[in-house]
């Protein structure tokens, strides 16, 4: 029988129409992808760029350096050869930080000074009117300027050393419907004109920058206690940010965690992320020290974890690079512990390993069992001397693993006793036997914790992973 004509028609229109939806669906999905892992990489960049900032306000007498060392940050993510920050001064641009070797300005005569102390200290008497010039007229505008191609551009004519720039950057920073000032980038370390994707982060950073300059007045401002009071803060409003906002369901698994500081901030942190569809990463991490010292060093070192795990290959590896990273930005004295736990949600798997932090403990069959593998703590041996070791175990139906920070069995009481693991233990298992909940035996442990210590004297972080 033959088919009618309009029948074969309708048939391959279907599947035409089924086709680009499928289409549209795998191309929907790639730009969510896509836009997540940009996200998360914007977050990383704030982490960065605020630790370092507050690092470099350690001391107060430095906070005139502040803007050199942020114009230094922003010249490395925008992969710039120099930067200039600008800061509103009546109406006035005033230069207050800089990076490099930088050609705009008007005091270089048939030379041009390359070292940014000596280059700063002529910028600042240079005042530049809003409304005049390049720098000028962007504060004027208030739109992002980028020149590709800065080569006999008539912007640039009056500068003696136009020369020398090839492409620039030059952004408003604009808070409140006020403008603050400007920064401005020169030259590409790369080859060729600077990218849409390096425009993109200048813009994206100056929001930071405008931050960074409302802190600064804070305290040149204020008395020395409420400069601390407004660092605590900053601290506490850092730390909220970069703690996870929900506890994650990874199929079969139910993770939850627990954090209570014993300053005003914490030096304990946790956080969980999703490596690929089958596999999360959850981690638990303690700074030594206490207060902002700490919350600084669990920012910086959050951001590491975020930007290690988007080529995460294994646990192992990925210590070793956090480890790397941290040895070569923190001080000797300072250091963090990990506990890292790789759930394998296809294969129903959990993989331990840990860089000088504390046990695991997993209960399963009315049993507690101690999970130690060897790994050093982050950030006091070089890459060549570290080693972390990993266990991997099957995780059954009635299995409970806890992670915890040593501010739980560490704890004293009146005559200097520690509370000590065993305690934990007990209070894990006999709340574990009964088929409590999660948050019941979180709760039970810290409550025991709480009426044997005299006082709270470090930060106290849990996080159980169960099977559902």
């Amino acid at each position: 029988m033959d088919i009618p004509i309009i029948v074969i028609i309708a048939i391959v229109a279907a599947f035409a129409i089924i086709a680009f939806y499928n289409f549209y669906l795998s191309s929907k999905n790639f730009r969510l992808r896509s836009k997540i892992k940009d996200v998360l990489h914007q977050k990383a960049e704030i982490g960065n760029f605020l630790s370092l900032f507050s690092h470099s306000l350690r001391e107060v007498e430095k906070i005139e350096n502040s803007m050199t060392t942020t114009a230094r940050y922003i010249a490395d993510l925008v992969e710039a050869e120099s930067v200039c920050i600008y800061e509103v001064e009546d109406n006035y641009l005033q230069a207050t930080g800089i990076s490099g070797a930088y050609p705009l300005t008007m005091s270089a005569g048939d030379y041009m000074m390359t070292k940014p102390r000596y280059l700063l200290e002529a910028l600042r008497h240079e005042k530049v009117v809003i409304g005049n010039g390049l720098i000028g007229r962007v504060g004027e505008i208030r739109e992002p300027l980028l020149i590709e191609d800065a080569t006999n551009d008539y912007r640039l004519q009056n500068y003696p050393n136009a020369n020398k720039v090839d492409t620039v950057m030059v952004v408003p920073m604009v808070h409140d419907a006020m403008l603050t000032g400007v920064i401005c980038a020169v030259n590409s370390r790369h080859s060729g004109a600077f990218s849409p994707e390096q425009f993109s982060r200048l813009r994206f950073i100056s929001s930071q920058v405008i931050l960074a300059q409302n802190l600064i007045s804070v305290y040149r401002d204020l008395s020395r206690q409420q400069r601390i009071d407004q660092e605590l803060e900053f601290a506490r409003q850092l730390q909220a940010s970069l703690l996870p906002n929900s506890f994650p369901v990874w199929d079969q698994f139910a993770v939850h965690a627990f954090t209570r500081s014993s300053k005003e901030v914490n030096g304990d942190f946790y956080d969980f992320i999703e490596i690929d569809e089958n596999r999360l990463l959850i981690v638990i991490g303690d700074a030594c020290g206490k207060g902002v010292p700490a919350c600084m060093l669990t920012a910086m070192t959050r951001s590491f974890i975020r930007s290690s795990v988007g080529h995460f290959e294994n646990i192992e590896s990925f210590l070793r690079e956090i480890n790397k990273n941290l040895f070569r930005d923190t001080d000797e004295e300072r250091f963090v512990t990990l506990g890292c736990c790789l759930l394998d949600k296809r294969n129903s798997l959990l993989e331990f390993a840990r860089a000088g932090h504390t046990e695991l403990l997993a209960y399963t069959h009315n049993h507690i069992r101690k999970i130690y593998p060897n790994g050093s703590a982050l950030g006091i041996l070089p890459d060549e001397l570290a080693s972390f070791d990993s266990i991997c175990l099957q995780f059954s139906e009635d299995m409970s693993m806890l992670m915890f920070s040593d501010g739980i069995t560490e704890a004293l009481n009146a005559d200097s006793e520690e509370y000590g693991l065993e305690r934990v233990q007990k209070v894990f298992k006999d709340s574990r036997s009964a088929g409590d909940s999660a948050d019941d035996t979180m709760e039970k442990i810290m409550e025991s914790n709480s009426r044997f210590a005299a006082e709270q004297i470090d930060d106290q972080t849990m996080i159980l992973i169960n099977h559902k």
